[in-house]
């Protein structure tokens, strides 16, 4: 097998970036990654990245949470220790609902929004003591850098790199197993 070439190229602006990408990605040439220092708007849909399916997700932690907390009222208020709390019956969960509507209500963002922020940890591989797999610290300050993993001559993706305005191209090849 062939050796793999990785170039890595640095852009000063997000809009040089961006048109940038558009132009490498009309010729048929991969981006392995793009790091940015900060999000950088169309740059999903210029890469081709599908949609997030994290909506999903947060709906099924919501459901998670309000269930969970039907649960729990209907245990502490119902069963474990029943009150009467302003008149209102203290035998039945459906007479009392509406009193239970706001701890339902925050259950459900508590576990969602929680709940949401592990997996997009657990998703992404940020956890703690992890190594960074960043080609250049400079992208968490100013620069952005697009990464381009190929098998074919690199000379092509050099001089598109170029022409669309990379300040800086780097190359390293990695032996293939």
């Amino acid at each position: 097998m062939s050796d793999l070439n990785l170039i890595h190229a640095i852009f000063d602006d997000e809009e040089v970036l961006l048109s940038s990408v558009k132009e490498i990605r009309s010729n048929n040439i991969d981006i392995k990654e793009v790091y940015t220092p900060f999000p950088v708007h169309g740059l999903d849909h210029a890469l081709g990245l599908k949609e997030t399916r994290m909506a999903i997700t947060s709906f099924i932690y919501g459901c998670i949470g309000i269930t969970f907390a039907g649960l729990m009222i209907f245990n502490i208020m119902i069963i474990d220790w029943p009150m009467n709390i302003g008149g209102k019956p203290n035998f039945t969960f459906y007479h009392n609902l509406p009193s239970f509507v706001p701890v339902m209500f925050e259950c459900t963002v508590l576990f969602a929004a929680h709940l949401m922020a592990i997996t997009y940890y657990i998703r992404c591989g940020l956890y703690p003591g992890k190594k960074t797999d960043q080609p250049d610290p400079r992208t968490t300050d100013d620069k952005f850098l697009v990464e381009i993993e190929t098998r074919e001559e690199i000379d092509l993706i050099k001089d598109i790199l170029s022409k669309t305005g990379a300040v800086e191209i780097n190359e390293k090849t990695k032996k293939s197993e």
